[in-house]
């Protein structure tokens, strides 16, 4: 069996994380569902996705319209309460500089744009099904492996542009002294968040409903330093129908 949530973790919330994944664990086992003792967090994040035993865990939009959906059991969208979003849904913050005197994404045009990854809803899909429409999208691209790293990158100079996950930019702004050299210039519009998944034939329903319950028993202290306000139920539906970018302009 494994478990992980890894797509948020940082070492700030590691406490608050297996206090959150204790609190599920229990209400999984009232269920009649085992679980691991303890979450994978430094798994790799295709292996823990894939895995036949997977009990939990979180993944991106697009991958999961990509490659997964029809490969796992879709439990539930957790909900961090995102101001301008829908329950369950969250947008991508694209920040420059704070010193950068252009104003609005489409001065950046021909600037480098940093992405974690080319299959990330936030950090990529979101900014390109946001921009393309207006007529470009950048040529000049840094991947960087990460929402951290791309915002460092454009902090330190070695990027001008970058889209951020709206929970990870929250974070950055809690935790990293780097985040006051930077500026939002746009939001993405909303898309579906980030799903709870678990392997194929898994109980949904008992699943979803111990998550419902560990995030009502939380500390007062956890729920705020994860941001997590309940979860609730997007259909597949409505994470399928997000356009992915062309082909071309992800090489």
């Amino acid at each position: 069996m494994i478990a992980s949530l890894m797509m948020y973790a940082r070492p700030e919330l590691a406490g608050a994380h297996d206090r959150y994944w204790q609190l599920m664990r229990a209400a999984l086992a009232e269920r009649g569902i085992d679980s691991p003792g303890t979450l994978s967090q430094d798994a790799e994040e295709f292996a823990v996705w894939n895995a036949p035993d997977l009990v939990l865990s979180q993944t991106c939009g697009m991958p999961y319209r990509l490659w997964l959906h029809d490969k796992v059991t879709l439990i539930g969208t957790p909900d961090y309460g995102l101001e301008g979003c829908p329950p369950g849904h969250y947008r991508s913050a694209i920040v420059a500089r704070a010193d950068d005197p252009r104003q609005g994404p489409d001065a950046f045009g021909e600037a480098v744009f940093a992405y974690n990854q080319n299959f990330s809803q936030s950090g990529f899909a979101a900014p390109y099904n946001h921009l393309k429409p207006r007529g470009f999208w950048f040529k000049n691209r840094l991947q960087t492996h990460g929402h951290l790293n791309s915002a460092r990158a454009v902090a330190e100079g070695r990027a001008d542009i970058a889209a951020l996950d709206a929970v990870s930019w929250r974070l950055m702004r809690r935790y990293e002294a780097f985040a006051d050299r930077l500026r939002v210039i746009d939001w993405t519009p909303p898309t579906p968040g980030l799903p709870y998944i678990a392997a194929a034939g898994a109980d949904r329903r008992a699943t979803f409903d111990a998550v419902s319950q560990a995030i009502s028993q939380l500390a007062a202290d956890d729920a705020e330093a994860l941001g997590l306000r309940g979860i609730v139920e997007i259909p597949a539906r409505e994470y399928l129908a997000v356009p992915n970018p062309d082909a071309a302009d992800r090489r």
